[in-house]
């Protein structure tokens, strides 16, 4: 199969395509010729060993794909052959082959394509888990959510679904295009960040009140001024640090306001931690699959691809995400997928 093999820690751009051995296959995995996968900032800093994680070399790297199941394992029972699945791997991603565990791999509806469905399993996921799960921001009809980097994969993720849950957003981005995005995908108020900040908006349009909750992948000086717009017993929550820099929270703020900071590393859930609870979390995660799929083809969200890239072109990929125009998800497709695009 052809795939991106990672021999050594290094930068993203000194990789390259090349012929590699199809991955083993284990008790309960499944194998998937792989239609599409995700490329994201996150990827460029495990292939440099920069990243929380680091897979034993040689791997091929990228941690969410969407395929064909062509080979179901002993002990696996929720699959068969033939199946159109999206995956959550340990890495495996930027080849023609993976192999998953069964319990991290997820029927797709007929209607959703193979490069919108790499967005479920990390945008979508991270961002339904947290509006929705009762210890994160949990999210309620009538209240106001201010999200940051709101064109990005989980930003506009993270809009829909409160739409969904009946809160009013408030989206913040960095040019027009993005803020058009985030209208597109149910923002109710766009601010543009770079005019000058967005407290003074934010507390504007709450009437003084603030945001009940706050969604930010952005951090930095980002997540600073979010605490000053945000309402009492408000939540915060870091998704990420997009802007390079991990804030540090000023607890004193915290105790005036009655905030609660929580976060969440999706990754825990799914495996990708010492203690590995992702058959003890499946009862979890399984329903919270499902429920994103079934607002799926109720209409009621609309995964949305940048571009995609052939395998071949897996460089450009990476510079779109790295270039931080990109709205939505950068995908590479390969095989059948490929071919349907065009690429």
């Amino acid at each position: 199969m052809r795939g991106v093999l990672v021999k050594e820690f290094t930068e993203f751009e000194n990789l390259k395509l090349v012929e590699c051995p199809e991955p083993h296959i284990g008790p309960r995995q499944v194998r998937i010729r792989v239609q599409a996968t995700g490329v994201s900032f996150a990827l460029s800093l495990m292939v440099s060993g920069r990243y929380q994680r680091k897979p034993p070399l040689p791997f091929v790297p990228a941690a969410e794909v969407a395929g064909i199941v062509t080979e179901v394992a002993e002990g696996s029972e929720r699959l068969r052959v033939g199946d159109r699945v999206c995956a959550v791997l340990d890495w495996g991603g930027l080849a023609e082959v993976a192999v998953a565990n069964e319990v991290n791999t997820f029927k797709i509806p007929d209607g959703l394509a193979f490069d919108r469905a790499i967005s479920f399993t990390n945008s979508y996921a991270t961002s339904v888990a947290a509006l929705t799960w009762p210890h994160l921001l949990c999210l309620e009809a009538g209240q106001t959510l201010l999200v940051h980097g709101a064109a990005g994969g989980v930003g506009l993720a993270a809009i829909e679904t409160a739409k969904i849950l009946g809160a009013t957003v408030i989206a913040t981005a960095g040019s027009e295009a993005k803020l058009q995005a985030a209208k597109e995908h149910g923002a109710d108020h766009v601010i543009n960040y770079r005019e000058g900040g967005f407290r003074e908006t934010v507390n504007d349009l709450t009437d003084g009140k603030g945001a009940n909750a706050v969604y930010d992948p952005v951090g930095g000086d980002v997540f600073a001024e979010s605490l000053r717009c945000i309402a009492p017993e408000g939540r915060i929550m870091p998704v990420g640090f997009a802007s390079g820099t991990i804030p540090q929270i000023p607890a004193n703020i915290l105790l005036v306001k009655n905030i609660t900071v929580t976060g969440l590393n999706m990754g825990y859930y799914i495996g990708w931690s010492p203690d590995d609870v992702r058959y003890e979390m499946a009862p979890r995660i399984h329903p919270l699959m499902q429920q994103m799929f079934d607002w799926f083809v109720a209409g009621k969200i609309n995964p949305r691809i940048w571009k995609t890239y052939r395998l071949e072109d897996f460089q450009d990929a990476m510079a779109a995400v790295l270039g931080r125009d990109a709205i939505g998800r950068v995908a590479v497709v390969m095989n059948e997928e490929a071919k349907r695009l065009g690429n």
